[in-house]
C-alpha cells in the first residue's frame, strides 16, 4: 500500500493499480522490457489488475508469468468498462496507467492517472485524463516504488 501526502495536491491511500495492456505495458504483441518484473514487484504491495479486449486471445499467455490479475473487456465500449472498472475497485484506492484514447477517463476517473508515452505513442486524450506522464512504463515502475517521486512531481 501506498500512503503519501502530497503537499497541497492531495493524500494518496493507494491499494490497487490497474494497467492497460496493449499500448501500455505491450508493444506489437509482446511485453516490453522489465515489464514482467516490474510488475511482480508492485504486486508484493499492491492488488494488480490488467485491462485488455484480448482481440487474439492470447493475453493469458502473454501473461502467464505475471503476478496480476488479467480482466477481458466484454464490451464495444472499453472506454467505458476500463472507467466503470476504476470506479468498482474503489477509485480513491487506485492508480491507473495507459496510453490511449479508450483509457481516458480511467485515468481520470482513478485517484491518480498515469499516462505513458510508449513506443506506440500517447492519445491527446489520455494525456489530458491522466494527471502524471511518464516517458517508459519502466519509468512508472520506479515512480510507484520510490514515493518520494511522485511527492516532488504532483506537490503544488
Amino acid at each position: 500500500m501506498l500512503n503519501i501526502n502530497i503537499p497541497g495536491c492531495k493524500n494518496l491511500k493507494i491499494e490497487k493499480i490497474v494497467f492497460d495492456l496493449n499500448g501500455t505495458i505491450a508493444c506489437g504483441g509482446e511485453l516490453i522490457e522489465g515489464v514482467e518484473e516490474g510488475i511482480n514487484r508492485l504486486a508484493e504491495d499492491y492488488e494488480v489488475y490488467i485491462l485488455t479486449a484480448d482481440t487474439f486471445g492470447t493475453a493469458d499467455k502473454l501473461l502467464e508469468g505475471i503476478k496480476a490479475e488479467l480482466v477481458v473487456i466484454d464490451t464495444d465500449d472499453g472506454r467505458k468498462f476500463k472507467a466503470d472498472f476504476v470506479e468498482k475497485l474503489g477509485r480513491k484506492s487506485v492508480i491507473a496507467v495507459g496510453n490511449g484514447n479508450n483509457d481516458a477517463e480511467m485515468l481520470k476517473n482513478a485517484e491518480l492517472g498515469i499516462a505513458v508515452i510508449g513506443p506506440e505513442g500517447t492519445a491527446r486524450g489520455a494525456l489530458m485524463g491522466a494527471e502524471l506522464i511518464s516517458r517508459d512504463i519502466n519509468d512508472v515502475f520506479a515512480i510507484i516504488s520510490n514515493p518520494q517521486r511522485l511527492k516532488a512531481t504532483l506537490r503544488k
